[in-house]
């Protein structure tokens, strides 16, 4: 008899590699075998594809039946291989004529009862699938993913049977629901203007969202550090097309719900200070994305940051600046996108009080020291500006806000200042490099001399220097500078507070 095959995709990171679904009927003892490097889900996948086979009201083959994934070097996981499993087995058994199989890729997790149930993955596999000239089914529960691929080759099933009358009897399948309000991202309701008083703070915000700068706040329990982090999410532009659906797929293989109402938007991951270094970085087995690869292209804010696990806070230094993270395992690599803004913040102290004059701090010399000796000088050398967040003035919280607050205003002066950097150099100017930083960050001979005493004076490291100049050379483009002027540079050496304090 003919092997019958069909066309599935596996999930690989964020790639979905093609897979091939071989199925061979021959006499012999009634037995199912599945050969191509499956995992204990894929293997148990004989037992789900046999009772949905009988339940849907097909003749299951009473012969020896061998499935075959390849390439069977590509690690299988899950059960997004079943329906595929149960198309090629009855082509292969002769119980229909599927004239038309090999045209299509499937994916889908059955019940007992045929009935095709949702799983991870969907978007990468649609988006890889958009030019192979094949056509995907795909289970109903995953439409609304699916339909942000903006393929019009894609079909929907909620069972088997569906599936199978569309294939032989010409039925008819549902196509996804493309919704042109999800091309659109939603304005946020988050204001910079909601924040009373900080108006270093707010500065700092700025110079951050326009720059691509991580930032450090600093400053005593309930002084606005996580409302200010919230809103940066709100400064940036909108992603892209490319971008928002690079995210969006890094949430759909994570198995996170992917909710079409809001992928657009930037994303903002908070964990907590318990967090794990495999959460935080992703792996387990099989691997999947951590929360630096979820925040891709958005905000990770890292409350409390010295609470958080020395173990943590260190694993974090490599995808800072490679913006990615490459997890490896004894079978494979899987490598997910980690392009992040990392936003801290921490109390000055143990007891949050140290420098706040409403409240007596308790802590001694030694104690503080040891708090935010936690914070490693690699790390903090990664991190662009170090803001204080001070205690707010009385009476602070009941002014209104100030008629000169205008969100819309600065949105379009950060949005104005990156369009400018990207045509100017083509990236952020926290991803400057190399002979792109001695090209674009010029300094005149007193300039350079203020710097290089400052730096030498406060114990710079190299890294921190280039730091500087960065921020500097965003400070220079907000104002509309072609060159960086020495207040320009003073401001910037102004957001290193904690190398000023010898703390690194």
């Amino acid at each position: 008899m003919p092997v019958a095959t069909v066309y599935a995709s596996a999930e690989i990171g964020i790639a979905a590699p093609l897979v091939t679904v071989e199925a061979d009927v021959t006499p012999g003892l009634p037995q199912v075998l599945i050969v191509g490097l499956p995992a204990a889900a894929v293997r148990e996948s004989k037992d789900r594809v046999r009772a949905a086979i009988v339940s849907s009201g097909f003749n299951f083959p009473d012969k020896r039946v061998t499935i075959n994934l390849a390439p069977a070097d590509l690690p299988k996981t899950s059960g997004r291989y079943d329906l595929a499993i149960a198309l090629a087995i009855l082509a292969a058994g002769k119980a229909h004529d599927f004239n038309r199989l090999e045209n299509y890729e499937c994916l889908g997790e059955l019940s007992l009862t045929g009935e095709v149930r949702g799983v991870r993955g969907v978007l990468p596999a649609a988006l890889r699938a958009r030019g192979s000239g094949r056509q995907m089914i795909i289970p109903t529960a995953n439409s609304d993913e699916a339909a942000l691929s903006e393929s019009t080759s894609i079909h929907t099933a909620s069972s088997l049977r569906e599936v199978v009358n569309f294939l032989v009897a010409d039925g008819q399948l549902s196509k996804p629901d493309r919704n042109e309000k999800q091309l659109k991202a939603r304005p946020s309701t988050l204001k910079l203007s909601d924040v009373r008083g900080q108006l270093s703070a707010k500065r700092a915000l700025r110079i951050a969202a326009a720059g691509g700068h991580n930032m450090l706040m600093i400053g005593p329990p309930g002084t606005g550090k996580t409302m200010l982090a919230s809103r940066l999410p709100a400064l940036i532009p909108s992603m892209t097309t490319a971008e928002a659906l690079e995210a969006a797929s890094i949430v759909s293989v994570s198995g996170y719900e992917l909710s079409p109402a809001t992928w657009r938007k930037r994303p903002f991951r908070s964990p907590h200070h318990t967090t794990s270094a495999v959460a935080m970085v992703g792996g387990s087995s099989p691997p999947r994305p951590g929360e630096i690869s979820l925040a891709h292209k958005g905000v990770l804010f890292l409350d409390e940051l010295p609470e958080f696990s020395r173990q943590v806070l260190e694993v974090l230094r490599e995808p800072m600046e490679s913006g990615e993270i490459l997890i490896s395992r004894a079978v494979q690599q899987v490598r997910y996108p980690a392009d992040f803004q990392l936003i801290a913040a921490m109390n000055p102290c143990p007891c949050g009080y140290y420098g706040d004059d409403r409240h007596d701090c308790e802590c001694t010399a030694e104690r503080i020291n040891r708090y935010r000796a936690k914070l490693s000088g690699p790390l903090l050398d990664r991190i662009d500006i170090h803001v204080d967040v001070p205690a707010l003035p009385a009476g602070t919280l009941a002014e209104a806000p100030p008629r000169s607050a205008n969100d819309e205003g600065i949105v379009s002066e950060i949005e104005t200042t990156r369009a400018l950097m990207m045509e100017r150099q083509g990236a952020l100017n926290a991803g400057l490099q190399g002979k792109q930083i001695l090209k674009h960050c010029r300094l005149c001979e007193r300039d350079q001399l203020f710097l290089d005493q400052s730096v030498s004076k406060l114990g710079i490291s190299t890294r921190g220097y280039f730091k500087i100049l960065r921020v500097a050379r965003t400070i220079a483009d907000l104002t509309g500078e072609s060159e960086i002027a020495t207040s320009h540079l003073a401001e910037a050496l102004g957001y290193r507070r904690l190398d000023r304090l010898g703390t690194t």
